[in-house]
């Protein structure tokens, strides 16, 4: 009887496990695969080599680009954090009502009703030199000259990436809260805790999973991405999507695969790191 039930245990996982495994486990390993071939200006030879790592982990450049991804993920992590968690804690704790609850957090998923593209370019005539911002600065007479930061910098990348992502922040984020007994909280008030001290003492720590979740969300997110990089730079700036993104254009598919194993393999010791602080098996 117990091995009919394990039989059939197999048989129901199977379905999933062979998507699974058609789906990523086949892709990652015919990436692992093609990142130990070389590769010419004209060929693909499907040889054993270690030389696209060697170059990779040998070339300043790469060294230099994985910071300012880290720099980009870092800096917009802590950004949609503050801003999801503001604007969770609002929805879950100071709205009474479900309907307003529901319609304020619809009102949050509007910007995904169009592409990120365009979500990104409406940002370039607004934050251009002669755009919306510099013209209301100018205007206002905050400025004499257009501020040549707000677009193609540093700046307008970071500022894509939180309007692209908080909301991957503030999904999880609400969804944990939400789940708090509220009566934890009024047990705080009655034993004389203070706003604050609910807040960095209940709240924050019961809300653990749900910013967990929100990081891996965010910091995955914006690894892989490069697009956002590429137009809110105006090609001037750089992150590991870019550089995979130019190693394909250049039909350097080796080069490529390289790089994208060496990001996968970073992507997950952080997300690795991430869950030693928190069990959000509970929460999924």
């Amino acid at each position: 009887m117990l091995k009919n039930r394990h039989v059939t245990g197999w048989l129901q996982a199977a379905p999933l496990s062979l998507i699974l495994a058609g789906f990523l486990i086949l892709p990652i390993a015919t990436i692992v695969t093609v990142s130990f071939w070389q590769a010419t200006e004209f060929s693909i030879i499907p040889a054993f080599s270690m030389e696209n790592y060697a170059f990779l982990f040998g070339s300043d450049v790469t060294y230099r680009v994985f910071l300012a991804t880290f720099k980009y993920a870092a800096i917009t992590w802590a950004l949609t954090l503050l801003i999801g968690f503001t604007v969770a804690y609002y929805l879950a704790f100071h709205i009474r009502s479900q309907t307003v609850q529901i319609a304020l957090f619809l009102l949050c998923t509007i910007p995904f009703w169009t592409s990120n593209i365009i979500r990104m370019i409406s940002w370039i005539p607004f934050l251009g030199r002669n755009g919306i911002a510099n013209s209301t600065l100018i205007d206002l007479g905050l400025i004499d000259a257009p501020l040549e930061w707000l677009l193609y910098s540093d700046f307008s990348v970071i500022l894509a990436f939180v309007h692209l992502y908080t909301l991957f922040m503030v999904v999880p984020i609400f969804n944990t809260m939400m789940r708090i007994d509220r009566s934890l909280i009024e047990a705080a008030y009655d034993n004389g805790a203070s706003g604050w001290q609910t807040l960095m003492h209940v709240i924050v720590p019961l809300t653990k999973p749900g910013i967990m979740i929100g990081t891996i969300f965010v910091l995955t997110l914006i690894m892989g991405d490069f697009i956002t990089v590429r137009f809110m730079s105006g090609s001037q700036k750089a992150n590991v999507g870019r550089l995979i993104s130019n190693d394909i254009s250049l039909l350097q598919y080796p080069s490529a695969a390289a790089t994208a194993v060496v990001l996968l393999c970073t992507v997950l010791i952080v997300i690795g790191i991430l869950l030693r602080f928190v069990d959000i098996r509970k929460e999924l």
